[in-house]
C-alpha cells in the first residue's frame, strides 16, 4: 500500500540503543553521506579524464583489471568504471548503518583523492 512514507521514508536512525549497536536498515539517510558518495562520484569521474590523459600521453594504467578493460572497450571504459562504482556506491548507502561501512567511506574517499593527487604529480612531471 502506498503512503506518504514510501516516497519521502520515516526511519533515519534507530530508538533503542541495542538496535544501533547491531546496525540495520533506514529509509532516509544525512547529507554527509550524500556529500561523501557525490565527492567519489566527482573523483571517479577526474581519475577517468586524468587516467585518459596520461594513456595518451604515452603512459599506462597500474591497475591490470582496469588496464584490460580499456584495451577492450576503449575510450568507452568509463561506462564501465562509473557503473561498477555507482553500483558498489548502492551497496555501502543501503549498509550506512552497519559499523564499519562508515570508516570504509572515509577511507575510500582519502584513497581515492591521494589517488588523483598522484596522477596531478604525474601529469605535471610527465
Amino acid at each position: 500500500m502506498l503512503s506518504w512514507y514510501t516516497f519521502l521514508g520515516r526511519r533515519r536512525g534507530f530508538r533503542r540503543e541495542s538496535d544501533r549497536d547491531k546496525g540495520g536498515y533506514t529509509d532516509r539517510y544525512s547529507l554527509r553521506l550524500f556529500f561523501f558518495f557525490i565527492a567519489i562520484l566527482c573523483l571517479n569521474i577526474i581519475d577517468v579524464f586524468l587516467t585518459n590523459t596520461i594513456v595518451h600521453q604515452k603512459g599506462w594504467k597500474l591497475n591490470p583489471m582496469i588496464r584490460s578493460v580499456m584495451e577492450i572497450s576503449g575510450e568507452r571504459f568509463w561506462i564501465w568504471k562509473f557503473a561498477i562504482i555507482s553500483v558498489a556506491l548502492i551497496f555501502l548507502c543501503l549498509h550506512i548503518n552497519f559499523k564499519p561501512v562508515k570508516t570504509i567511506i572515509v577511507v575510500l574517499s582519502s584513497i581515492y583523492f591521494l589517488i588523483i593527487l598522484y596522477q596531478i604529480i604525474l601529469l605535471v612531471f610527465l
